[in-house]
């Protein structure tokens, strides 16, 4: 197994890669999407990080609506979405396999959650401050032989940035 790392600066951009992917074939299962959320969603609740009450939206993304209109479609692509809050990030939206990972490391934050897909932590960091910036970040595992179909797609979708690890 390998990762494809890509992001992208656009939500259009990422879900027509995404779309793309799963027409050649990858599954939810190796699709993975994060991004920044956005404070003050309307049915959001409050959580705490570093003494500051933040809101952050506790909707299902699985069914294609956008937490915030961060990720519009391309969450209701993948299975496993979800809002959670990330130290030093703040309110992100996670979708595919990549969501469950997050949420049991939420404490080491991005990067460290990137390190179960094979990313360099230093690498790691590298994408988490994208996502800071509101890009949006999209890694696919699969085995050796897809990934350079993957990374193929990624870069033909306006992915930047993108690496094999």
């Amino acid at each position: 197994m390998a990762s494809v790392i890509g992001v992208f600066s656009s939500r259009d951009k990422a879900e027509k890669a995404v779309n793309e992917m799963r027409e050649k074939g990858f599954t939810n299962n190796e699709i993975s999407i994060v991004a920044k959320g956005e404070k003050g969603d309307k049915g959001a609740g409050k959580h705490e990080e570093g003494g500051t009450t933040m809101e952050m939206g506790d909707q299902d993304l699985t069914d294609g609506t956008a937490w915030g209109g961060t990720l519009g479609g391309v969450a209701g692509l993948l299975a496993g979405a979800g809002a959670m809050a990330i130290p030093g990030i703040g309110p992100i939206v996670a979708a595919g396999p990549i969501a469950a990972g997050l949420s049991g490391v939420v404490a080491g934050g991005l990067a460290g959650g990137l390190v179960d897909y094979g990313i360099p932590e230093e690498r790691g960091r590298y994408y988490e401050q994208r996502v800071k910036e509101g890009k949006i970040l999209t890694v696919v595992k699969a085995d050796r032989k897809k990934v350079d179909d993957a990374a193929k797609l990624l870069r033909d979708n306006g992915a930047t940035d993108v690496e094999v690890h």
